[in-house]
């Protein structure tokens, strides 16, 4: 097919129509997550959930593993240790128990 004004025309017109539909896919996209992170914390997370509020901030990954790596938590493909949970990152520092729990969730949740 020829280039020509038209043509070109058209796939503009496709694609100013195709983003609302992008748009639309990002915030369902968006929401699920939100939905995932704001679940039932406590039946995935079990006791350690608990122990996160206790626990004095900062703190880091190396302590968390220290103190709680036996924990056990409900993951995609059964239950895993925090340790093993933990495994893939660096130590990082947490400033509160809802850090905590946001990476531990985005960790499972791949």
């Amino acid at each position: 097919m020829p280039d020509d004004k038209r043509s070109r025309d058209d796939n503009t017109d496709d694609e100013q129509r195709q983003q609302p539909e992008r748009e639309v896919e990002e915030v369902r996209d968006r929401a699920r997550e939100d939905r995932a992170m704001s679940g039932d914390l406590g039946g995935r997370l079990g006791d350690l959930d608990d122990v996160l509020d206790a626990h004095s901030y900062p703190t880091s990954t190396n302590e968390l593993v220290e103190a709680y790596g036996d924990y056990e938590i409900e993951t995609q493909g059964g239950t895993e240790s925090l340790e093993e949970v933990l495994a893939p990152t660096n130590d990082q520092t947490y400033d509160s128990a809802d850090d905590v729990r946001s990476r531990i969730l985005g960790l499972i949740h791949r």
